[in-house]
């Protein structure tokens, strides 16, 4: 079939767009289900000691609240990324509501270690189900480059502040009333949201699994992705032996899946979503600069709690300034900078902002304040965060065909996933191994467990400026395109059907281009 042809075709078969109305209702409904997930996320962290203290964990085993949530989160995140594309995304998105809100009763209800762990474990589930299409729901909806920048802008600022919301409300609800309704919260949250995505969603068909089954590499990959999580967050229980021996299992699942979905007729993933440079940077830019940033959010709530002396709620409220300068500026700012400067320009200013914000913490000291030694960092951080995000988060769906975008969401939420648990081990180990050793050596406590967050803050800007370098080579305007891969005419006119999905035929790709230049 002749390439005009195929152009035909396509501007024949494309769907209508929805109207602006309905386009912008189905944001909210996505925003509402990722602010679930994330406020989860968070809401745990200063809740800890209250689980720990009513059903008995120990130190290792308190790891594990969080752990069993992260595992099958990250591990489920590619594959349920897939099969979101292959069976509906909104059926997906709807599935992972349903899941993550009946686990969240569970854990509310929990009267012991394994229920609460087990529930956990589900909620991972439910949370990889709901978050691994958001962003190719987006996407689809929002086509046309400045509205696309405007969704991922309210997408992003919805995010960042549900994640600083997350730690207030931790504090809030555990001091006010106790632990268990951090859980139960998300009950009324869940429904509503359900509700809202079964009537205002429009349905999507998917390619339909005969598409891309591919069951054996699904087993690989989930596998080798939980296994990766496991490692990373329990690298600090384990020797070296047993690390290196995840690792080297790790890479091997990674190896045969990688070898499979070469060789086999209908893969689960995709090779040649990596061919496009701006998605394969932009993960790798992103794995580090979340790596920094969460790292500062769990230690940054500890070194109020353990070194300043604040309650859970103080905690909480001195974390609200940064959801609150990210809402205004990815709200007011970010669409519109991003629009005139470019996603690479934004981008490095903001990964700039998060380098001088978490080198500025790597001198807070034992007898700091919060005024002078926590906010100017906390809305530093905040700005760069408003900044870098959305712009990353463009660069990486950019770089994906419609029919592959569930796919390249669920990609860079693995990143994210990926990313956080790795800053959140490495970190969280240098700094309890400076403490221990200060102590040992006579060190009093408070000020050898600052010293400890100090170098945890400094390895973190050291992280930063690694993502900072990365973006500044890879992600330079002429090395990269955004405009997704596309293949042969054959292939073009096989897939037609899905490859229009909630876009504007040719004249989409055509513009997407012409952007990408300009």
């Amino acid at each position: 079939m002749e390439k005009a042809e195929v152009i035909a075709m396509l501007s024949r078969s494309e769907s209508p767009t929805p109207r602006t109305y309905s386009r912008w209702a189905s944001l909210v409904v996505l925003c509402a289900g990722t602010l679930m997930t994330i406020l989860d996320g968070n809401i745990v962290t200063v809740a800890m000691p209250a689980i720990q203290g009513d059903l008995g964990f120990s130190g290792p085993g308190l790891a594990w609240v969080v752990n069993a949530y992260l595992i099958p989160f990250g591990g489920l995140l590619l594959l349920v990324g897939r099969l979101g594309d292959l069976v509906g995304r909104k059926r997906m998105f709807a599935a992972g509501l349903a899941v993550f809100t009946a686990a969240s009763v569970l854990c509310g209800v929990a009267t012991s270690q394994g229920m609460l762990v087990a529930a956990r474990a589900l909620q991972g589930v439910g949370g990889a189900m709901t978050s691994a299409v958001v962003l190719g729901m987006l996407v689809a909806l929002f086509p046309e480059p400045r509205e696309q920048a405007r969704a991922i802008a309210v997408f992003s600022a919805v995010g960042a502040a549900g994640g600083a919301l997350g730690t207030f409300l931790g504090g809030a609800l555990t001091q006010a009333i106790n632990w268990h309704w951090i859980f139960l919260i998300n009950l009324p949250i869940g429904v509503v949201a359900w509700v809202a995505a079964l009537r205002i969603l429009a349905p999507d068909k998917g390619a339909g699994l005969g598409k891309g089954a591919d069951y054996p590499g699904a087993a690989l990959v989930t596998s080798a992705l939980m296994l990766t999580v496991y490692a990373i967050v329990g690298a600090g229980d384990r020797g070296l032996g047993g690390n290196l021996t995840l690792a080297a299992v790790s890479l091997a699942l990674f190896v045969a899946f990688t070898l499979r979905q070469a060789r086999t007729a209908r893969p689960l993933l995709r090779l040649r979503l990596f061919r496009s440079r701006a998605l394969s940077s932009a993960n790798g830019v992103q794995i580090l600069m979340i790596a920094g940033m969460y790292g500062f959010q769990y230690i940054g709530a500890l070194y109020l709690q353990r070194v300043l002396g604040y309650s859970e709620l103080l905690t909480g409220t001195a974390f609200l300034p940064a959801p609150i300068a990210i809402g205004a500026l990815m709200l007011g700012l970010s669409a519109r900078t991003i629009a005139r400067f470019g996603p690479y320009r934004v981008l490095l200013a903001g990964l700039v902002l998060i380098t001088a914000g978490l080198a500025l913490l790597g001198r807070a000291p034992a007898d700091g304040t919060y005024v002078a030694d926590v906010l100017p960092p906390l809305l530093l951080l905040a700005a760069g965060f408003a900044a870098a995000m959305p712009a990353v988060t463009g660069l990486a769906m950019s770089g994906a065909r419609e029919e592959d975008a569930g796919l390249a969401s669920g990609l860079f939420n693995t990143t994210q996933v990926v990313g956080g648990s790795l800053g959140l081990a490495v970190l969280t180990t240098l700094a309890a191994s400076r403490t221990e050793s200060l102590i040992s050596g006579g060190e009093q406590v408070v000020a050898a467990t600052a010293d400890g967050y100090r170098l945890a803050f400094t390895v973190a800007t050291g992280i930063a400026t690694a993502a900072l370098a990365l973006a500044a080579v890879l992600l330079r305007p002429g090395r990269v395109s955004s405009a997704p891969v596309v293949e042969e005419a054959p292939a073009a006119a096989e897939e037609a059907p899905a490859a229009v999905a909630g876009t504007r035929g040719a004249e989409a790709v055509r513009q997407s281009r012409a952007n990408a230049s300009a």
